[in-house]
């Protein structure tokens, strides 16, 4: 989930996974998957960014799990 600002200031979370298109005509629209468009504060450019940054967070949580976490063999004495 990325945390994004309603134009009514209101803050939200919206499910990334579920974001089709993002576009910026001077408003920033997202286009879900579902055909809702949402009208955000945040510019495009913003909007990618917390995107691509939540997905680098879950994506080491995975590659942390697989690769040496605390739970793995080598750890054990």
């Amino acid at each position: 989930m990325i945390k994004l600002t309603k134009l009514n200031n209101q803050p939200f979370a919206v499910n990334a996974d579920l974001i089709k298109f993002v576009e910026q005509s001077p408003d920033t629209v997202l286009t879900l998957v579902s055909g809702e468009k949402i009208v955000v504060r945040e510019s495009a450019e913003e909007v990618i960014r917390r995107v691509v940054e939540f997905r680098r967070v879950v994506l080491e949580g995975v590659a942390g799990k697989h690769c040496g976490g605390s739970n793995s063999e080598s750890s054990r004495g």
